[in-house]
């Protein structure tokens, strides 16, 4: 077995593989940009080398640097992770050409299946059933509005050497297929270093479901069930989950060994997944073969128990698989929650800046990974599992270079129904201040109708959330549990402040029973009676709720039974009050007697500025080009400018018609939130 492996990546995947490594006793070696210096997986590797300047073309993705990392530090083996040089051919034969050992596949398969153009036509000739499209390269706008018409829209245009998101884009018309071109083509370029572009059909209401195999070089390989990624947003996964709701065991089967069959004929050796669209019918297409681990490999480690970065190590040093296809099963449901450094209120655009509060919820391990896990956690307790993959820690900076994901949440449950609800008390009892976060929205997706019945597609965000992501209106059922909580919460405030004031020995006395709590537009009247082990919360209406928690003044997180039940609220203090964050809502918690009550109602509203007429920079970021000059009427719809940030472009349109009057920013500026770019008159 190999002495030392480097890790040619950052992040949660290199924690990730770290993790392992440490595990099968094997010495890791880190690499970091400057922008890294003091990032997670630096501190936490055996060595650790720097490689350059923050930009990812300047640092991580170039070969030479990596290899005198390599060479440096005596590694025998490297493992890649994803992104970056994960699917580089070059690398892999620059790797083998120095006798070191390459933790994923050969170079054939990666030039076979990591191209996508390349991998189709391989499906295809293999008689694997694909998305129509254009293979060939395209090599300008015009000539991808012509073959966009040839396919019919709507169409995808995606980056041939792409992954994770970058260098897509759906046109519908002509229009986005000459900007999208542009675009994904630009992406690309700086992502990955090749611009190749290639259109496919765009198939309406699909579900996005994933096969992962597991091959070595001795010619055996298996396939270890599928993950369901339907939820994406900007072609990005953000929920996945294993397995599949969807699937039946033939489709299963079928799907797995076509995978299996396809990995077989270009000679992989390594993890890898095979992606597919299914329809309602479950009629699947080929879409492409990953040729290296993915971001979501956990939740088929949970599901299964196989530590899949173990495997790849032991198959890159010429091991045989120990496991065969009879060999896996699939126990139980685990659920994987993306946490993105993005704002779900502002359309889920990138937010950078400190990590000034991270408090992960504490992991547990549980199911099938309790006798292999890979992860920090305790002894099964209840059945169920956490799993936080991050690469992250508090005090810690979200850097503009890199992509925006802080953490992977997953749980795991013996049924889907407790997956779910194991992985909703996980995301309210995640804290994350200083930066904007997609937090919100996760644990919104977990109570939808659609998600919970599994019958989501694709298109789910986008037919759901229409108009973005605007928080969430919680049920009156929540909210009473909510309401008894912050009174009984309010009431030892009270308790406290009274202490602290020193007006009474016998301070219980001097807090009042009867308050009004005001949330969502409702407002509560009601009735505490306390004693020793908890309050009892009465409402008007003749009900009441039985309240008890350990909660106290400035704690930041509440676990709280409610009549029995748990709840768990992320606590702020406001002016009469809470500011509570539950299951996706963000509430502004007014507790007040029922004098004050009377009085607030009496108060006017106060109105937000207006920015009507100006076009706000909607996060931090770099102006990549303008569109319009002073004096130019623009109309509803039109491209005012590009924002650059985290690898993706953003452009940004106008709202409505108008002439504009000022430019403020000029290409090449870095822009802060809300920095006005430019005004209309």
């Amino acid at each position: 077995m190999f002495d030392k492996i480097l890790i040619a990546n950052r992040g949660e995947i290199a924690c990730r593989v770290i993790k392992t490594a440490r595990k099968m006793g094997i010495k890791t070696v880190a690499i970091y940009s400057d922008a890294d210096k003091q990032s997670l997986h630096v501190k936490m590797a055996d060595e650790a080398v720097h490689i350059g300047p923050p930009p990812a073309n300047q640092s991580y993705i170039v070969i030479d640097k990596v290899m005198e990392a390599i060479k440096q530090t005596g590694a025998q083996a490297v493992h890649p992770g994803y992104g970056f040089l994960s699917e580089n051919a070059k690398f892999a034969e620059a790797l083998e050409a120095a006798g070191v050992a390459f933790v994923g596949p050969p170079k054939g398969a990666i030039e076979a299946m990591g191209d996508k153009i390349t991998s189709k036509k391989i499906a295809q000739e293999a008689g694997v059933s694909t998305v129509p499209g254009y293979m060939g390269l395209i090599e300008d706008a015009e000539e991808a509005v012509k073959i966009s018409n040839e396919i019919g829209y709507p169409v995808m245009i995606k980056a041939s050497a792409g992954g994770g998101g970058k260098g897509m884009r759906i046109a519908w018309n002509d229009d986005e297929a000459r900007e999208g071109f542009q675009s994904s083509k630009n992406e690309a370029a700086n992502s990955f270093g090749d611009d190749r572009i290639f259109i496919e059909k765009f198939v309406t209401q699909p579900r996005h479901i994933e096969i992962q195999v597991l091959c070595d070089a001795h010619g055996n390989g298996i396939y270890l069930g599928e993950r369901e990624c339907s939820i994406q947003r900007r072609n990005q996964k953000v929920v996945e989950e294993a397995p599949s709701p969807f699937l039946d065991e033939e489709t299963r089967r079928a799907m797995g060994e076509q995978s299996v069959a396809l990995a077989k004929a270009v000679g992989y050796a390594s993890a890898g997944t095979v992606e597919f669209i299914v329809d309602g019918e479950k009629n699947f297409y080929f879409l492409e073969m990953n040729t290296r681990l993915q971001v979501e490999h956990p939740v088929t480690e949970l599901i299964t128990g196989v530590d899949l970065v173990e495997q790849m190590i032991r198959v890159a040093n010429g091991e045989p698989l120990t496991i065969a296809q009879e060999d896996v099963q699939l126990n139980g449901w685990a659920i994987e929650n993306r946490l993105y450094a993005e704002d779900p209120y502002r359309n889920f655009l990138p937010s950078i800046g400190r990590l000034t509060r991270y408090r992960p919820p504490m992991e547990v391990a549980a199911g099938p990974m309790v006798d292999n896990n890979v992860w920090h956690g305790d002894a099964p307790t209840g059945g169920t599992a956490v799993r936080n993959d991050t690469g992250v820690f508090e005090g810690g900076e979200i850097s503009m270079y890199y992509d925006p994901m802080i953490a992977k949440l997953c749980t795991w449950g013996p049924t889907r129904d407790k997956a779910i609800e194991a992985m909703r008390v996980a995301l309210d009892s995640f804290e994350v201040e200083g930066i904007g976060h997609n937090l919100p929205f996760v644990a919104a997706v977990m109570d939808h109708p659609k998600f919970i019945s599994g019958e989501m597609t694709t298109a789910f965000i986008a037919e759901e959330y229409p108009d973005g992501f605007e928080g969430v209106d919680l049920p009156d059922s929540d909210l009473r549990r909510i309401a008894a909580a912050c009174a009984a919460m309010h009431r030892v405030a009270e308790i406290r402040r009274t202490r602290v004031s020193g007006r009474m020995d016998n301070h219980e006395r001097k807090v009042g029973t009867d308050w009004v709590v005001s949330l969502q537009g409702q407002d509560h009247a009601v009735t505490i009676d306390a004693d020793r082990d908890g309050s009892t919360v009465g409402f008007g209406d003749g009900t009441a709720l039985r309240i008890t928690s350990d909660w106290t003044p400035g704690d930041q997180l509440a676990h709280i039974e409610v009549d029995g039940s748990p709840l768990v609220l992320k606590v702020g203090k406001i002016s009469g009050g809470f500011r509570i964050r539950s299951r996706g809502a963000d509430l502004k918690v007014h507790v007040r007697t029922p004098r004050q009550a009377e009085l607030a109602k009496l108060m006017p509203e106060k109105l937000p500025p207006d920015t009507s007429k100006m076009l706000l920079c909607p996060m931090p970021g770099l102006v990549v080009k303008l569109d319009v000059e002073v004096g130019q009427e623009v109309q509803e719809g039109q491209a005012l400018c590009t924002i650059e940030a985290m690898k993706m472009e953003n452009i940004l349109r106008a709202e409505r018609k108008g002439v504009v009057s000022a430019i403020n920013a000029a290409p090449g500026d870095s822009l802060a939130v809300d920095e006005v770019i430019m005004e209309f008159e």
